[in-house]
């Protein structure tokens, strides 16, 4: 493992007999791959130095600590679901070892009665044993929710590719061996193998994710690398809300904004703030929670002011999340009958079943709290929609890298002059169900 100070390359006994610190600087390191139970988890400095790296785009992007949590268990598991080439290899190296050790255990069965009829019988067992144990491993992987979308389309792409291996190299065999059971043994495991690789690839969108790091294993991390390397200047700390109102200069607040984004978790819209959306689009960044507490009455009163506002809604595709335009429509606390132009950022369902390349979860609280949705709310939803969240279903903005989320942020603002002429916002509402003034969603997101 090379030391993240000096690039100097320690092995095991370098670091055991340094007490865990460089040979050459004496940097301590922070994690040891060795002692961790769950190879899963384990990694080393580099490795964790460069997340930090990439998610913060070379320490230039503000990130919160899910979102780490989220990139940290996507890279982790994207070590283990790379496509390659490698196992085909594997696959034919061990066939043969395995196929005839396998025909010997067979036959030794009945070894009073061996005759050709047996030792073919032998060689079909092994034959289909090996490949039914491969067949079960890719599909296993092709539908566990600890593997990333990418990792399940990989392991379905290896079940077809292994029932075409089977088919190429089985049937020349049993033909050239004029064994009509070996060729039905091969046709079926073949085809079986590539139909099941078909089959999981179309029900991707039907399996949840589930994180093989858990919050409190990240923020430890994210802790012990600070006080060995220094705080991480682009890590947010939790939203904090000021119980005092701040002083703005009275001038400044006569004025109004043109746009203001309002988000479904102070989370997020801190994060915007903290990478200054809010001066590079002139615009006003809220929660629907109130967050920034301290500004929150003031701002509210200057966008009122302005009769050509557009709103932006950015949110999580959960219950609460789909909710968010008609709580902006209707509640008196923000936009109840004004002719304000909502524009709905994302996260929608229809989004995600149109990409499906997301972290995708699953809850029985969130099933829940979809079917009490407020019907204004579900009859703007298409039924795959509505399926979608009655199931539980929900993906979180903070699921989403700090440069794709901006990036999906700042196109909304940029294409939305005139929504009726661009291909990525669709008119989805015209004064009905939300009070008044229109909706527009984006087709897209990121």
């Amino acid at each position: 493992m090379k030391c993240v100070q000096c690039q100097t390359d320690n092995i095991l006994s370098d670091r055991t007999r340094n007490s865990g610190r460089c040979k050459q600087c004496n940097h301590p390191f922070v994690f040891e791959p060795t002692a961790v139970t769950d190879q899963k988890l384990a990694f080393t400095d580099p490795f964790f130095k460069n997340a930090i790296a990439d998610i913060s785009s070379q320490n230039m992007l503000f990130f919160t600590p899910k979102q780490f949590l989220y990139f940290i268990d996507r890279r982790l598991k994207a070590r283990d679901s790379r496509s390659g080439c490698l196992w085909i290899l594997t696959y034919l190296l061990f066939k043969f070892f395995v196929v005839i050790l396998g025909s010997g255990a067979a036959l030794s069965l009945f070894p009073d009665t061996f005759n050709d009829s047996h030792l073919g019988l032998a060689f079909i067992i092994a034959f289909a044993v090996y490949n039914v144990g491969w067949m079960w491993s890719f599909f296993k992987n092709s539908k566990s929710p600890e593997q990333d979308i990418r990792g399940r389309i990989n392991n379905a792409i290896k079940l077809q590719t292994l029932g075409i291996i089977i088919l190429v190299t089985g049937i020349p065999f049993s033909l050239i061996s004029n064994s009509f059971a070996g060729y039905m043994t091969v046709t079926l495991l073949g085809i079986s193998s590539y139909w099941l690789g078909i089959s999981q690839k179309n029900r991707l969108h039907e399996i949840s994710e589930v994180f093989i790091v858990n919050a409190a294993q990240s923020n430890k991390w994210l802790r012990d690398w600070q006080r060995v390397n220094g705080a991480l200047e682009k890590l947010l700390p939790a939203p904090r809300q000021e119980a005092l109102p701040a002083s703005i200069d009275p001038e400044v607040s006569t004025y109004s904004f043109d746009r203001a984004i309002i988000c479904d978790s102070d989370e997020i819209a801190q994060f915007l703030i903290a990478n200054n959306i809010h001066f590079e689009n002139n615009c006003a960044i809220l929660s629907i929670s109130g967050y920034p507490q301290s500004i929150f009455n003031t701002v509210i009163e200057m966008l009122r002011r302005n009769a050509d506002l557009k709103v932006y809604a950015l949110h999580n595709a959960s219950p609460g999340g789909v909710g968010l335009v008609n709580q902006l429509r209707t509640n008196p606390e923000w936009f109840a009958n004004q002719a304000v132009t909502i524009f709905d950022l994302g996260i929608s369902p229809r989004q995600i079943l149109a990409t499906r390349d997301m972290f995708v979860q699953q809850s029985q609280t969130m099933a829940q709290i979809a079917r009490q949705l407020p019907e204004a709310v579900r009859q703007s939803l298409t039924a795959e929609e509505l399926a979608w969240l009655d199931a539980g279903n929900f993906v979180e903005l903070e699921s989403f890298t700090p440069q794709r989320l901006l990036r999906v942020v700042n196109y909304g603002l940029a294409h939305s002059g005139d929504p009726q002429t661009n291909d990525g916002l669709i008119l989805v509402d015209n004064a009905v169900g939300y009070g008044g003034g229109y909706v527009f969603v984006s087709d897209s997101f990121g």
